[in-house]
C-alpha cells in the first residue's frame, strides 16, 4: 500500500520517508505475488484512469481544468448494492497497491466493496505543466482537495451506476487521513463514516510538541529506549554545537560526511537539521521500515554513518548534503519531474494552511536549539513570497474551518501510535455527549500510520487488537447503513 506520510522540514527526514513507502510497495507487491502463488487471491486488475477536475471549485467564472489520477479495483464488488472504500490520498503520488494491498483492502474483501483511490491535486500526475510556478499554486489546498473528492464521488457514482444502498467509507493515513474526516466533517452526505489513522486535524504553527514526543519515545524502554538513550543524544548535539561554535566546522564536517564544511550559520542550522532528522526519523518509522530503530546504537556518529552507507549503497548522494543554498534551490525547482515527490508542495501547504514546523527552542527537545521557528520559516518568504508574518493567520483559519482538534465530525475512528510525533495533533478523547459519536484509538508502542497496513508476523499484539476494533467499526457502521435504508 501507499505510505502516506507527512513531510518534515530536514532533507534526510524526506529521504527516510522515501525509503519506508520504498519498503511498504515491496511489501505490498511481495504480499499480492504470494497470494497469488499460494492461490489464495488472484492479481486484480486495477484501472488506472483520469477525470478533469475544476482548477478552482470556488470560482464559477474560472473554467480552467487539471487531470486527477484515480485507480479502481472492482474485484471484490459485489455488484450491484456493495459499499464502496474510498482510498484519500495525500502528499505524494498514489500506486496501484493503494488498492491492492493493506487493511483497508483486506476489509473490502471481507465485505465485498469497490475499491477506489484518488490522487492528491498538484501531487503525482495531478498537475498541469505550469502547476509548480509559484503563482499557479494558490489553487492547492486542502479545501480544494475536498471539493475534488466531491466531484469523484459522483463521477464514481455516475460510471458505476451506484445510489444510497452504496455505503461509502473513507480511508486515509496522515494527512490524507486528516483530509478523510475533515470529508465527513463538510460533506457527511458523501460517506458514511471515516477511518483517519495518524490524522493531524490541528494545525500547529510552532510544533515543538513533535520532539518532545521524540524525547519520551527515546526513554520508552518497551520499544527498546532508555533514559541513557536521550542523554546521549542530548549529549552529543551538545558536542557538536560546542564544535562548530568554537570554529572546527572543519572537523564537524568530516566527522558527518559533509559534503562541504558547514562554514556559515544557515549551513551549520542544516547539518543539525539533518542529523536531527536521523533520530525524528528513527522515532516516526519505529519497526516500519527505516533505516534504524530506536533499539539500535545511539552514537550521533554511527547512526549518520548508517544513513551515509544507505545512500552510498543505493547509489544516492555519496556525501551529506548541508548546504541551505541547495535547500532553496530543491524547493524552488518548478520542474514537475524532479518535483514528483511533493517537496515543494507540502512546503508550500505549510506555508498557506497547517504549519508543523518541528521546533526545538524549548527544554524538553533533545536535540539543537539552533532549530528555530525563525529559521523554518524563513522559506515561505524565500521560496514563495509568503509573508512570515501572514502565517498565524493561515494557521488560525485551519483551525477555525475544521475546527482543530476538536472538529465537527461523528462516526470518525481515529487511530493513533502513542510513539508518533504526530499523534499529539490529532484527536485522542471521545466526544461522549455525541450521539453518533467519533471513536479514538490510541497504540501502544506503534508509530506512525503502522494500522494500515496488513497484519504483519512480527506485529505487536496492540497493533494487531486496534486492527480488530477497526474492523468492528467499519463492520458495526455497515450494517447500521443497511439497517437505516429498510427502516
Amino acid at each position: 500500500m501507499s505510505y502516506h506520510i507527512l513531510y518534515f522540514i530536514g532533507r534526510v527526514l524526506r529521504k527516510i520517508k522515501e525509503r519506508v513507502r520504498k519498503i511498504q510497495y515491496e511489501k505490498a507487491k511481495m504480499n499480492v505475488l504470494m497470494s497469488a502463488v499460494n492461490g489464495h487471491k488472484p492479481i486484480c486488475e486495477v484501472r488506472d484512469g483520469k477525470i478533469h477536475q475544476p482548477l478552482d471549485h470556488f470560482d464559477s467564472q474560472n473554467d480552467e481544468t487539471f487531470p486527477q489520477r484515480f485507480l479502481v479495483n472492482e474485484a471484490y464488488w459485489e455488484r450491484p448494492h456493495g459499499p464502496v472504500f474510498l482510498f484519500i490520498g495525500g502528499e505524494g503520488p498514489i500506486s496501484e497497491f493503494d488498492v491492492l494491498a493493506g487493511h483497508h483492502v483486506d476489509m473490502a474483501e471481507e465485505h465485498r466493496a469497490l475499491l477506489v483511490a484518488l490522487e492528491h491535486r498538484f501531487y503525482g500526475e495531478s498537475i498541469n505543466k505550469d502547476g509548480l510556478e509559484t503563482e499557479n499554486l494558490g489553487d492547492l489546498s486542502s479545501q480544494q482537495a475536498l471539493a475534488d473528492i466531491a466531484e469523484f464521488h459522483q463521477y464514481i457514482s455516475d460510471r458505476f451506476d451506484l445510489s444510497d444502498k452504496n455505503t461509502w467509507i473513507s480511508f486515509g493515513g496522515s494527512y490524507a487521513g486528516a483530509l478523510s474526516a475533515w470529508l465527513r466533517g463538510k460533506f457527511p452526505h458523501l460517506v458514511y463514516g471515516a477511518v483517519a489513522s495518524s490524522a493531524p486535524v490541528k494545525a500547529k504553527l510552532d510544533y515543538s510538541a513533535f520532539n518532545k514526543v521524540v524525547g519520551l519515545s527515546l526513554a520508552d524502554e518497551d520499544v527498546g529506549g532508555s533514559d541513557k538513550c536521550v542523554g546521549d543524544i542530548w549529549e552529543a548535539f551538545a558536542a557538536v554545537e560546542a564544535a562548530l561554535f568554537a570554529g572546527n566546522a572543519t572537523e564537524v564536517g568530516k566527522d558527518f560526511g559533509c559534503c562541504e564544511t558547514p562554514e556559515d550559520l544557515e549551513d551549520q542550522i542544516e547539518l543539525m537539521q539533518s542529523l536531527a532528522d536521523i533520530v525524528m526519523g528513527t522515532v516516526a518509522y519505529n519497526e516500519e521500515g527505516g533505516i534504524l530503530t530506536i533499539e539500535d546504537d545511539n552514537s550521533l556518529i554511527n547512526q549518520q554513518r548508517a544513513v551515509l552507507n544507505y545512500n552510498r549503497a543505493t547509489g544516492k548522494e555519496p556525501c551529506l548534503d548541508a548546504s541551505h543554498k541547495q535547500t532553496i534551490k530543491d524547493l524552488s525547482d518548478t520542474n514537475l519531474d524532479s518535483a514528483y515527490n511533493g517537496e515543494r508542495q507540502w512546503y508550500y501547504q505549510t506555508c498557506t494552511e497547517f504549519g508543523f514546523y518541528q521546533t526545538c527552542e524549548d527544554a524538553s527537545c533533545p536535540f539543537s536549539r539552533m532549530l528555530t521557528l525563525q529559521a523554518q520559516t524563513d522559506l515561505c518568504p524565500e521560496v514563495f513570497n509568503i509573508p512570515q508574518h501572514s502565517l498565524p493567520g493561515h494557521i488560525a483559519f485551519t483551525n477555525k474551518y475544521y475546527g482543530g482538534d476538536h472538529p465537527d465530525t461523528d462516526r470518525v475512528l481515529y487511530v493513533n501510535g502513542d510513539i508518533d510525533p504526530w499523534h499529539e495533533l490529532s484527536v485522542l478523547e471521545e466526544d461522549l455527549d455525541k450521539e453518533d459519536k467519533d471513536m479514538t484509538i490510541l497504540i501502544e508502542g506503534t508509530a506512525h500510520c503502522a494500522d494500515m497496513n496488513p497484519d504483519g508476523v512480527a506485529d505487536r499484539p496492540a497493533l494487531k487488537q486496534a486492527r480488530k476494533a477497526i474492523e468492528r467499526k467499519v463492520a458495526k457502521w455497515l450494517k447500521e447503513a443497511a439497517w437505516k435504508l429498510v427502516g
